[in-house]
């Protein structure tokens, strides 16, 4: 294996956004529903790794609230690609310890794929190898200010007080609750942007950028991302000096 991974090491928590699927199809001279297609394979590659090398949680970026902007047509082609998927790959998730859970404004969604995520969701609970998440019709700043809404109706009716607010309380408001932050951020495609995804728990998640299609996104490129993040210093605001006395 070219890139050999610490054990001691790895990220407790990936999060991956998954872009490039519409312009690779569109290198190629095909219609973007392949790209589409070739993106889910290429999910369940990365989460085979992920259980392979013992990575605890994953999250994938799968469809953001700003992508109902795009055609009515690509649209409803992804939300039938999603819920055949699941539809497909619940008896393996069952086999292999996948705990399903999906985050974002699921109301938004088709009714069919919101049938079938609280059925894939019910039916891997009880999972123990690797929680998956999917992000769908999700946004950042929609989830803080969800949030936020739900807080400030615990304190009206005097669930909580003001008192009680601080970070740790604020998380177990996220779509995100019970997951830890992600220790690497993956964007694929090159852009240099988070786009909206996971904006509260990224604040020191590492981030890695590469200048490749996520259908590309090989064995190979995952190892290479997790191999990079495993020699970065995380200082989390002290100095390389303070963590090499045990500082904490």
């Amino acid at each position: 294996m070219k890139y050999k991974l610490i054990r001691e090491k790895l990220p407790r928590h990936i999060a991956i956004i998954m872009d490039g699927n519409g312009r690779w199809a569109q290198k190629r001279r095909l219609p973007r529903v392949m790209g589409h297609r070739k993106g889910i394979e290429k999910a369940k590659e990365i989460v085979d790794h992920c259980l392979e090398f013992g990575i605890d949680n994953l999250t994938f970026y799968a469809f953001s609230k700003e992508n109902w902007n795009r055609s009515a047509q690509e649209v409803k082609t992804l939300m039938d690609l999603l819920s055949k998927h699941l539809r497909e790959e619940l008896p393996s998730m069952v086999e292999k310890g996948i705990r399903f859970k999906a985050i974002g404004d699921i109301w938004e969604l088709p009714l069919r794929l919101q049938k079938r995520i609280r059925e894939t969701e019910e039916k891997t609970k009880d999972n123990m190898n690797l929680n998956l998440s999917l992000a769908l019709s999700y946004g950042g700043r929609a989830e803080i200010l969800e949030a936020s809404r739900r807080i400030a109706r615990d304190v009206k009716d005097g669930s909580i007080s003001i008192e009680d607010i601080n970070e740790d309380l604020f998380s177990c408001y996220l779509y995100t609750d019970g997951t830890p932050d992600p220790d690497l951020l993956i964007r694929t495609s090159g852009e240099k942007r988070i786009s909206n995804f996971l904006l509260w728990q990224t604040a020191y998640t590492e981030l890695y950028i590469v200048d490749i299609y996520w259908p590309d996104f090989d064995k190979e490129a995952f190892l290479r991302a997790v191999h990079d993040f495993q020699h970065r210093e995380r200082r989390f605001g002290l100095t390389g000096e303070q963590l090499s006395a045990g500082f904490k």
